[in-house]
């Protein structure tokens, strides 16, 4: 390090041409540059002893000032991804002077809390000094989840943050909107996770650009907040939102921009996106670790191209398991290189395709594919309202145990033969998922992330569900005694006695009084054979049963709607 660099390079707060500039918007209304200003000083002053500030304010705008007087006061801020009690103390023992900043009277966060304080009154008058940070200063620590579950501080110190927001506000084109006539960010994503601080907290501040406080997420209170703040708006999503947002047809107000990120977006929705927003959408690519580096514009390329000055680079002495060279990402904002943990393939030395997370590559039968490309196509499928692969860990004593992907489907008005055809349609046979779970909803975070240990347990208890739906007829069952002596098979009744307890017990009804509409006896059951039952509900209360042994359908029937004083015995059936 030369001596002359003692002297260390500071940037402003914010890049705001004036102090009377609009920097936010509260609930509809203009916040200036200068009352902002007052904000942040008259919280830094308030803020409690602690070097280490958890910022959980929900509002966006409470959560800015937050970020800037823990600045100001030379504290550090802390954005980890998730809040869990886990998590809680994991910040604990890496900062045990830590305090929660918070805005939520209902705030049970097990760290000292200090409340964010009611607005002052508005100092307005006089010079409104912009305060000038060293550029070495560590704004945050952002966490991200580790290999093994610890969570990895990576620390972001504010020239590094300015140079990769300004390279983000010029690729983006917003910089080029001058004057009074500055963009407003309309976030659906929350400030505390990286993307929603780069793309809505920071580019405000260092890019001279306005932000609405609010966090729409319904689709009424985007189009609400859309036409709340003035034109040009920037509406910065992710994939899960923007497809609850056209999944029905009301006009929405135009934005200028449209920025995704969290999770790839598909070329459809894209095009969705800028037909029903009359704006470019751009994604943005990057991680916790580079900040962002890449752009593309989903609706014309599937190629992603790099901001200036940042350069990726193969190591062949840093192969995956799969033999593919780990790419490094180095240059621009990039303060060393970093390891890359997605499958990256350069075009030329600024564009590259992005093939999904290594983690997500997998191999069946000696064909490959991912889990992004396969959650793509599983969501494309008409009627599926949501929906994700999922690959179980490895277990077994084999070197090479067979794994079988699942998936997990959200498609109300489907049955799962429709979607399994669609999927045939799609993807190869080795990837098609055994079992298909249907759910109501999928357990996703503020950013429609879908945190791996979360479903996890959402498939542990679909499981523990659908034990309950298994069942065997042992060979010594009083009921085989005569049915085809030496080639033994299960009686068509004792697999309707089966089924029908076992769908009354998962929806806690009693089905010992109730009337079959049909049943179709399709294949023999043998004993010992492990059988499993999947039903489902229709409106009007009735409920259709297949009876399985593995793929094979065994039988399958429906069962009248159950009525109140209804006596019909199972012996009323039609067997066909």
């Amino acid at each position: 390090m030369s001596s002359n660099s003692s002297h260390m390079q500071t940037f402003p707060l914010v890049f705001h041409a004036s102090p009377d500039q609009t920097i936010a918007w509260r609930d509809g209304e203009s916040v200036a540059v200068r009352e902002f200003l007052a904000d942040v000083h008259a919280l830094a002053d308030a803020l409690p002893e602690g070097g280490h500030v958890f910022n959980v304010c929900t509002d966006r705008y409470r959560f800015t000032v937050s970020l800037c007087a823990t600045l100001v006061a030379g504290k550090t801020s802390l954005l980890p991804s998730t809040h869990t009690p886990e998590m809680v103390r994991a910040l604990a023992s890496f900062a045990p002077d830590a305090f929660c900043l918070h805005d939520n009277d209902e705030c049970a966060i097990d760290l000292p809390r200090f409340r964010y304080p009611p607005t002052a009154a508005k100092r307005v008058s006089g010079e409104a000094k912009v305060p000038q940070i060293d550029g070495a200063r560590v704004v945050a620590y952002v966490f991200t989840s580790g290999s093994t579950g610890v969570p990895v501080p990576h620390r972001k110190t504010w020239g590094f943050l300015v140079k990769n927001v300004r390279a983000a506000a010029e690729r983006l084109g917003l910089l080029g909107l001058l004057g009074e006539n500055r963009a407003t960010l309309i976030g659906t994503v929350p400030p505390q996770h990286m993307y929603g601080f780069e793309s809505t907290v920071l580019l405000a501040l260092i890019g001279g650009l306005a932000f609405s406080n609010r966090q729409p997420f319904y689709p009424v209170d985007i189009r609400a907040e859309l036409d709340a703040v003035p034109e040009p708006r920037v509406l910065v999503s992710s994939p899960i939102h923007l497809r609850a947002l056209f999944a029905n047809e009301d006009a929405l107000p135009r934005a200028s921009l449209v920025l995704s990120a969290t999770a790839p977006l598909s070329e459809k929705l894209a095009l969705d996106a800028e037909a029903r927003l009359d704006a470019p959408l751009m994604e943005i690519y990057g991680s916790t670790e580079t900040g962002q580096i890449a752009t593309r514009r989903t609706a014309r390329t599937a190629a992603w191209e790099l901001f200036p000055d940042i350069a990726l680079t193969p190591r062949a002495d840093d192969a995956s398991d799969s033999g593919e060279p780990t790419m490094w990402a180095s240059g621009g904002h990039v303060e060393a290189p970093v390891p890359m943990g997605d499958a990256l393939e350069l075009i030329d030395d600024t564009h590259f395709l992005l093939h999904g997370r290594k983690a997500d590559l997998i191999n069946i039968a000696g064909k490959r594919t991912s889990l992004a490309y396969l959650n793509h196509q599983l969501n494309a499928v008409p009627g599926v309202v949501d929906g994700v692969f999922y690959m179980p860990d490895e277990t077994g004593a084999d070197s090479e145990p067979v794994r079988r992907l699942m998936a997990l489907v959200v498609a109300p008005k489907l049955a799962a033969a429709e979607v399994q055809r669609a999927l045939r349609e799609r993807i190869d046979a080795a990837f098609m998922p055994r079992p298909l779970l249907f759910v109501d909803t999928l357990p996703r975070n503020a950013t429609g992330k879908l945190p791996r240990d979360v479903l996890t347990q959402l498939i542990e208890q679909e499981r523990k569900r659908r034990a309950a739906l298994s069942f065997t007829v042992p060979p010594d069952h009083p009921a085989l005694a005569g049915h085809f002596p030496g080639h033994p098979i299960v009686p068509g009744v004792v697999l309707l006695d089966h089924a029908l307890d076992a769908i009354g017990s998962a929806l806690g009804q009693n089905f010992d009084a109730c009337r079959i509409e049909s049943a179709k006896f399709l294949s023999p059951a043998q004993p010992g054979e492990s059988l499993d039952i999947a039903y489902e509900t229709a409106a009007s209360g009735a409920i259709r049963f297949t009876i399985r042994a593995g793929e094979r359908a065994v039988a399958s029937g429906a069962l009248a709607a159950p009525s109140a004083g209804s006596t019909t015995s199972a012996t009323d059936m039609h067997a066909s």
